[in-house]
């Protein structure tokens, strides 16, 4: 009983690490399709959401059965705890992800944002698919320093977060209020994926140390 635990608590974290590359892939083929007015890529992210959400109700299921057949304590039900935590970060990702395909989607096939925010919406994704490569990583082999470093890179994003507001603000914004509210929302996208990062992270840490993280 006690390995087929251990080989049902192995596939759902490699369910977890794949939810984290599907995530990371589908905000990178997001961004490509927002700046350079992509459809097909848009579209892909569209489709490959369902996907992602697929793989999300697999680990559910299994965790639930895992919870039900096995009774696990101590550090085995704080792996459990944390998978579902985890994938529900990771699908909320996946969304937002989503969320920025269609935008694209719905500006095609003039890109969604104009040139003077490409840069910092070049730099969130950056900043995004850093973060989506670090929990991927320690889902693969659990690095509670790696996880915290987590924090850091949201800070970063946050600030560019600020920066872009900066300029939708400014009185020389000549692009009208539909643009400005576009890039409002997708700046609230990239902000929010770094959130859930950073939540998956936090579990991660929980996971390895048994300790929550303060805040």
């Amino acid at each position: 009983m006690r390995d087929e635990f251990r080989a049902d608590l192995k596939t759902v974290s490699q369910l977890l690490v794949d939810m984290a590359e599907g995530v990371r892939a589908a905000m990178r083929q997001a961004t490509r399709a927002l700046l350079t007015a992509d459809r097909g890529a848009a579209e892909t992210v569209i489709a490959g959401d369902a996907e992602i959400d697929e793989v999300y109700r697999h680990v559910e299921e299994r965790v639930f059965d895992l919870l039900a057949r096995q009774a696990p304590v101590a550090s085995d039900l704080r792996a459990m705890i944390t998978a579902l935590h985890v994938a529900a970060d990771l699908e909320r990702m996946g969304d937002l992800a989503d969320h920025v395909a269609k935008t694209a989607l719905r500006r095609h096939p003039s890109p969604a944002v104009p040139a003077e925010l490409r840069p910092v919406f070049t730099d969130m994704a950056t900043i995004a698919d850093r973060m989506a490569a670090k929990i991927g990583s320690v889902l693969a082999e659990p690095d509670a320093d790696l996880a915290a470093e987590l924090d850091r890179d949201d800070d970063a994003m946050d600030e560019l977060h600020r920066s872009l507001f900066g300029v939708l603000l400014g009185e020389d914004w000549p692009y009208g209020v539909e643009t400005a509210i576009d890039a409002t929302l997708l700046g609230r996208f990239y902000e929010r994926f770094a959130d859930h990062a950073v939540n998956a992270g936090e579990h991660v840490v929980y996971l390895v140390t048994g300790e929550t993280t303060a805040g």
